[in-house]
């Protein structure tokens, strides 16, 4: 079983910077937030993988928060790396990150301030495509920003008919609290979906709706860890209303496709 979209962070700074997004989004974590939290709490739950999802909020910390992801190659932990659409040379940064090992890129347009249609992110995730790498980003409502949402499934559209990435994973089932507007604006396009942070927001029943109409073979497990908890998760999806076929496409099969692994 693989968690596709988890976060971790140095030792040094996970408490306060846990501290910091429990208060602005009123949410208390489940892990402490660093790498060894994550990799028991991935062990107590069963998970084979994690897949942590760095989030450059500034163009400055492209160095920094690449060289602490690039720690984490294999093993429980696999990490993405991250660039914000304000760095200059995006091609040479995403070569950089294609030519050390990276899988994939993560972007948060609600903490990278920038709208998800924005012609920074068209350009970035077109030469990402041209890499082959996975390009994962926060889609929908965020707690942290709820005044204004970056990523919505329309945008998510008009990226997709514009830009025609290759290897695109939308957090959140599409659109975090847009689910209605994800049925119609994304399901069964040439997208992925991710579960991350869903599971008793989003009713049972559109849940597994999305999942059959849009394509099991592109829904993957994830939870947003330490935002949810894994153990909790996998506990709550191995209910849901799907075959075991479909289960194990969602929790492992997938990620493993979409990963080559």
């Amino acid at each position: 079983m693989i968690d596709f979209h988890t976060h971790m962070f140095p030792e040094k700074i996970a408490p306060k910077t846990l501290h910091f997004l429990s208060e602005r989004c009123k949410t208390v974590p489940f892990t402490d937030g660093t790498p060894q939290g994550l990799a028991a709490s991935a062990e107590e739950a069963g998970l084979e993988c994690s897949v942590a999802l760095p989030v450059v909020t500034n163009p400055e910390q492209f160095d920094s928060i690449n060289r602490f992801a690039e720690q984490y190659r294999d093993g429980r932990i696999l990490s993405f790396g991250g660039i914000h659409p304000e760095n200059e040379d995006y091609k040479k940064k995403l070569l950089y990150l294609k030519d050390h090992g990276f899988p994939g890129i993560k972007l948060h347009p609600d903490y990278q301030d920038t709208f998800f249609n924005d012609i920074r992110y068209k350009r970035i995730i077109s030469f990402a495509s041209e890499l082959d790498l996975i390009v994962s980003v926060h889609a929908g409502f965020d707690p942290g920003y709820p005044d204004r949402v970056h990523c919505t499934p329309a945008m998510a559209a008009e990226m997709l008919e514009e830009v025609q990435p290759t290897r695109l994973v939308l957090a959140h089932m599409g659109g975090f609290l847009r689910w209605d507007e994800v049925e119609q604006e994304l399901v069964g396009r040439d997208v992925w979906f991710d579960t991350a942070v869903v599971f008793g927001q989003i009713p049972d029943e559109q849940f597994v709706r999305i999942c059959r109409n849009h394509g099991t073979d592109r829904i993957l497990f994830a939870t947003d860890s330490p935002w949810s908890g894994q153990k909790e998760s996998v506990e709550y999806f191995r209910k849901m209303d799907l075959t075991e076929a479909e289960k194990t496409q969602i929790l492992g099969e997938n990620a493993k496709k979409l990963l080559t692994l």
